[in-house]
């Protein structure tokens, strides 16, 4: 029970929202890592799968919308000062692009790149907010669904 007499919440509400916060943040930053938080705790299915793409895009809203010219410029003048231009890296990225555009990036983001990288990519190869928006929701609650339902099958291993 979650309220008691007096109307107050109870301390296991309190843990349970300490938990669904903590997989929320972790997967603001990296999907995975809310994805497996949200395991850790033994949270719902359909909770963990909400939790991580909830999470994923309020970090590409933030990211790409909101404050996305403001993080660009400090990524640009703390980290970038002196970067080669072709590097591995770059060069990586460019393939993954050329080859399959913005459902290519939406795909790998939350395996390979952060919810903010992802966005980050996509938006600095000219996309549109609103086109970002859509493939990375359908990407997260594709991504999410998957892994929520392979460590259903395999609960008893975790």
């Amino acid at each position: 029970m979650y309220i008691n007499r007096n109307g107050i919440f109870a301390n296991i509400m309190w843990e349970d929202l300490y938990k669904y916060l903590i997989v929320f943040g972790l997967s603001m930053i990296k999907f995975i890592a809310g994805f497996t938080a949200g395991v850790g705790f033994q949270l719902p299915f359909l909770v963990t799968a909400g939790l991580t793409v909830l999470g994923m895009m309020t970090s590409i809203v933030l990211f790409n919308s909101l404050l996305g010219k403001i993080f660009h410029q400090w990524v640009t003048r703390t980290f970038f000062k002196n970067q080669k231009l072709f590097t591995k890296g770059n060069r990586r990225k460019i393939m993954i692009w050329n080859k399959y555009g913005l459902v290519g990036v939406a795909l790998l983001t939350p395996i390979l790149f952060s919810p903010i990288g992802g966005a980050m990519i996509a938006n600095g190869f000219g996309e549109t907010k609103e086109r970002i928006f859509f493939y990375m929701l359908g990407s997260g609650i594709l991504w999410a669904m998957s892994f929520s339902y392979i460590v259903s099958l395999f609960h008893r291993f975790f």
